[in-house]
């Protein structure tokens, strides 16, 4: 399958066909894989564990590797030493992976547009994943992406946003990150794709990554309620679109949880954290009211186990300890259409 992709996205960049996702596959997705927050300098005990609940795919949700820096050969260096792990080798030799990154990998802990090596970190985070040369992310201005896998009636969307290359700042007071009323995470340019790739989407099931959570509001922290503008235009924009079965995906908080919401117009939405690999937030009493599960402060990795049963799709979304013992789990169903 991994094959698979890779030429399916080659062969449409090299005859210009026009998709709306970068790359496509036939390949029916029922288990997918998810997790963030992974120091590349730890014991990853994890790789085989996540390996023995077979994922047909696994999805990064940033802080892959602790970058932290301006300079590039700090970056890839810390890639190499991630992607040479010798139980992540075997992992990625197996499996599919694609991803996206937050803030650590991106180069500085909560950045934004300001960080002046963007666009050089992103070439060293496609090469970590593998993305062809000839990808069409690789020849746009940000590290959005989009694949979509299956056949009609098991077809899943997976959007892939970046929240970094052009998010505006954020003041902390107190403690606090203050709200920016004004401020944007996505840029015009990914708010067009984004709009294109939802409306022209024919997808059974959407999956939304972007690295920090969308429906929490109450924690201090980095979340998508800092800008409520922007917020607010995504519930729009689902709204307006009316893509089947909406799933947003984060990582960044070293806890895990899933949320859930109603959207008037829409219907419910969710939110799956998936965060903490190597280490985690084990203190944290952070509230969300919107929270279905339980809130996870030990080192998780996320797994979903998609039922297809048309209007009645339904996710079990599994929390599961770097060993291999399910923590927490919460199935997921939307309001039939």
């Amino acid at each position: 399958m991994k094959k698979l992709l890779t030429i399916t996205a080659v062969l449409c960049a090299l005859a210009g066909v026009a998709k709306a996702q970068d790359s496509s596959s036939n390949q029916v997705l029922s288990t997918i894989a998810i997790g963030s927050c992974n120091r590349q300098e730890a014991p990853q005990v994890i790789w085989p564990n996540i390996a023995n609940k077979n994922p047909e795919l696994w999805v990064w949700l940033g802080d892959n590797i602790y970058g932290d820096s301006e300079d590039l050969n700090v970056l890839k260096t810390k890639y190499e030493l991630q992607k040479n792990n010798p139980a992540y080798k075997e992992f990625i030799s197996e499996i599919p992976v694609i991803g996206i990154w937050d803030d650590h990998d991106y180069g500085v802990n909560d950045g934004g547009k300001e960080y002046p090596k963007k666009k050089e970190s992103k070439e060293l985070m496609f090469n970590f994943l593998d993305v062809p040369a000839n990808h069409p992310a690789r020849k746009r201005e940000g590290a959005f992406q989009s694949y979509e896998y299956g056949v009609d009636g098991k077809r899943v969307k997976i959007i892939l946003l970046d929240i970094r290359y052009f998010r505006e700042e954020l003041h902390r007071e107190n403690g606090r990150y203050e709200l920016n009323w004004d401020g944007k995470i996505l840029g015009e340019k990914q708010w067009a794709w984004l709009e294109k790739e939802l409306t022209d989407s024919n997808a059974d099931m959407h999956i939304i990554g972007s690295g920090i959570q969308f429906i929490v509001q109450e924690h201090p922290y980095e979340k998508w309620g800092n800008f409520p503008k922007e917020r607010q235009r995504m519930l729009d924009l689902v709204v307006k679109t009316q893509p089947k079965n909406v799933l947003f995906l984060s990582g960044d908080r070293h806890i895990s949880e899933v949320a859930s919401m109603y959207v008037p117009g829409y219907g419910k939405v969710f939110d799956f954290t998936s965060s903490g690999m190597t280490h985690s937030f084990e203190s944290s009493t952070e509230l969300n009211a919107f929270r279905i599960s339980d809130l996870i402060t030990q080192k998780s990795f996320g797994l979903m186990k998609i039922d297809w049963q048309g209007e009645n799709t339904s996710v079990n979304c599994q929390m599961f300890s770097p060993e291999g013992s399910l923590i927490d789990e919460v199935t997921i169903k939307w309001d039939k259409r």
